[in-house]
């Protein structure tokens, strides 16, 4: 099981090549970072882990780093590591732009990102995009497939209910097959993953038997479909490794805090990288993607 790094990437905190850099010393296997493109002053949607309406957010919720602009730095300084987004707003996105966006990073990687896709939930960052909030999933998806063909076509076109355009010419291309992680963890979350990803992107919010109970039938419905998907969690606990494991999990994703002082931050990640094994990280789960 691969061990890896999940932070909310400020213009507070550490330096995005000096992180990169840290989390790839201390033989981390990937590093993905999370995206808000901003956050309107007013709070009305609640904050989905429960806090009351009217707390305001975390001051990192309005700090984070274009996670795509940060990636590309931490790409273009580091050899190994996998690159994710944990999780792209692809809504908030025009595809024709994403694609490129997400291209150029894999190539800059030398084909290390992984696209983690969630369809967002706070409705007044959506309205300032002009994007209706409602039915945010089947936005998503659209959008997901809209860049596949990007990826993969010549001259692609697309015609759908929220994206359509003509055939175009982009380049480039990506690297290799780009894996899609899809977030969320819903009752239909596992319909997304085989139709539209690579993998699945649960946070954990299930006991270690319900998250196994859920990866199983997962894995079962891939197989009659004829393929592999992986699953990555965002936010394991590094105390409960063995449970995870046993569950099916193929990455865990520590959350690094929020600090100021990237003496801290540094501390953190000798911490975390404690808990991974002597021998070091395992095969990226990403090289296991399969086709749709």
């Amino acid at each position: 099981m691969d061990h890896g790094i999940v932070t909310f990437l400020t213009d507070y905190g550490i330096d995005p090549v000096q992180l990169g850099r840290a989390v790839e010393e201390r033989g981390f296997g990937s590093l993905f970072l999370t995206e808000h493109t901003h956050i309107p002053t007013s709070r009305l949607t609640p904050w989905p882990v429960g806090a009351p309406e009217a707390q305001p957010l975390p001051r990192h919720y309005a700090h984070t780093f274009d996670p795509l602009a940060a990636l590309a730095a931490i790409a273009a300084t580091t050899q190994r590591i996998r690159l994710g987004t944990g999780v792209t707003l692809v809504n908030q996105h025009h595809p024709i732009t994403l694609a490129k966006q997400v291209a150029s990073v894999d190539r800059i990687s030398g084909g290390r990102f992984e696209l983690g896709v969630g369809p967002g939930w706070n409705a007044e960052e959506m309205a300032n995009h002009g994007v209706d909030p409602a039915r945010p999933l089947a936005r998503m998806l659209e959008h997901v497939a809209a860049m596949r063909k990007i990826w993969t076509e010549e001259e692609p076109e697309f015609h759908g209910e929220f994206v359509d355009f003509d055939p175009i010419w982009s380049w480039p291309k990506p690297a290799r097959r780009l894996p899609v992680l899809i977030g969320g963890v819903g009752p239909t979350v596992l319909d997304r993953v085989l139709s539209h990803g690579d993998g699945w992107l649960p946070l954990p919010l299930f006991t270690a038997e319900q998250l196994g109970a859920r990866i199983t039938t997962l894995r079962r419905r891939a197989a009659d479909a004829g393929r592999t998907v992986n699953v990555t969690l965002y936010g394991g606990s590094p105390d409960a490794l063995g449970p995870y494991q046993e569950a099916g999990v193929d990455r865990v994703l520590f959350e690094l805090p929020d600090h100021e002082n990237p003496d801290d931050i540094l501390r953190e990640l000798d911490r975390l990288a404690g808990f991974r094994p002597a021998t070091g990280p395992a095969k990226p789960s990403g090289d296991r993607v399969g086709a749709d």
